[in-house]
């Protein structure tokens, strides 16, 4: 299946500056800023160094959405630019500011030290890094599956455009329910306030890179690393075809749990986004931080089936009950909450 790329998507910038993004953005907030990290809190510099580099990242990331926008319409505001603003502050706020309780949060929760400490300080943050990744994916995965937590991971589905800063758009109780998951197995043996420092910065720095509209490329990584390009797939607004690529940092979890899902022919555009069953999700913040408890209301809707070029694999004209045989990997039953 061949889908050509809309107007605003086909053409491509070439140059100096293009290039540099399309093959440097992702070594430069990976292996820069996440590196400056690292190296600022393995010297025991301040943690007030963290909130710095957050803003660095994020200046990173517009700026790349500009210089090599994937969707250019993307790049204008829908009226959600101050609700993006109010739930980054308030996300990004929270676990940043924990971390000045954190040394009496893990004397409590801490039942064996088994921190390996003696390990280099960048192989204690990649340790980290990836048992954090096992219990976010598996918290994502499961808030597709659960009907309570999925009225607080609808907010984050409900967005209409795709870009860097709206990656750090949640529900904070959802949020902090996939922290807990992410972190209960490191505090449990002990993982040290600089080590946590480095991964709260990693957690956004990747959230970033994740839902980027930069048009950038990693090769063969993309197979492996959770960006952009597969990340899109699990945006996709029908019911069951985006329950695909749950992971954050890795698609290590995808692959084993087999919801792993690419097709290096599909385009993406808005009509591509948000929940089919439910098209008008408030946009306002406060609003929707209410809507998850609003009574005789629920987040989610009846099925709504997808057009077969929704699905990646499927041959054009495929009916919408013949999809999940078209393309296996999607594991698209038809039966999601969206």
């Amino acid at each position: 299946m061949t889908i050509t790329p809309t107007p605003e998507t086909a053409p491509r910038r070439t140059g100096a500056a293009a290039a540099l993004v399309r093959y440097g953005y992702v070594p430069l907030m990976l292996l820069g800023v996440n590196g400056a990290a690292i190296a600022l809190m393995a010297a025991g510099r301040s943690k007030a160094w963290l909130p710095v580099l957050l803003i660095l990242a994020i200046s990173l990331s517009f700026a790349a959405e500009r210089v090599l926008p994937y969707h250019r319409p993307w790049n204008a505001p829908l009226g959600d630019r101050g609700r993006d603003l109010a739930h980054a502050v308030v996300n990004e706020g929270l676990p940043l500011l924990s971390l000045a309780t954190f040394p009496v949060i893990a004397q409590l929760t801490t039942a064996d030290d088994k921190w390996p400490d003696d390990w280099p300080f960048l192989l204690q943050v990649l340790f980290a890094i990836l048992v954090a990744d096992a219990g976010l994916t598996l918290a994502h995965y499961v808030s597709h599956k659960s009907a309570v937590l999925w009225r607080f991971h609808a907010v984050h589905h409900s967005v209409k455009r795709f870009y860097g800063f709206n990656g750090l758009m949640k529900h904070p109780l959802h949020q902090s329910a996939e922290t807990l998951a992410g972190l209960a197995p490191l505090l449990i043996i002990g993982i040290p306030v600089p080590v946590a420092g480095a991964l709260t910065l990693a957690v956004a720095v990747q959230l970033l890179l994740q839902h980027s509209n930069a048009d950038y490329r990693v090769g063969p990584l993309k197979q492996i690393l959770a960006l952009n390009e597969a990340h899109r797939f699990h945006h996709l607004k029908w019911a069951g075809i985006g329950d695909v690529n749950f992971g954050l940092f890795t698609l290590i979890w995808d692959h084993v749990l087999r919801t792993h899902s690419y097709d290096p022919h599909r385009a993406f555009t808005s009509d591509d986004l948000g929940m089919a069953a439910k098209p008008h999700f408030p946009v306002r913040y406060l609003a929707q931080l209410a809507e998850p408890f609003r009574v005789g209301r629920t987040a989610t809707g009846p099925p709504v089936d997808p057009p077969a070029a929704a699905v990646p694999g499927a041959p054009p004209g495929a009916r919408p009950d013949a999809l999940a045989d078209a393309a296996p990997e999607t594991a698209a039953h038809l039966t999601g909450r969206r």
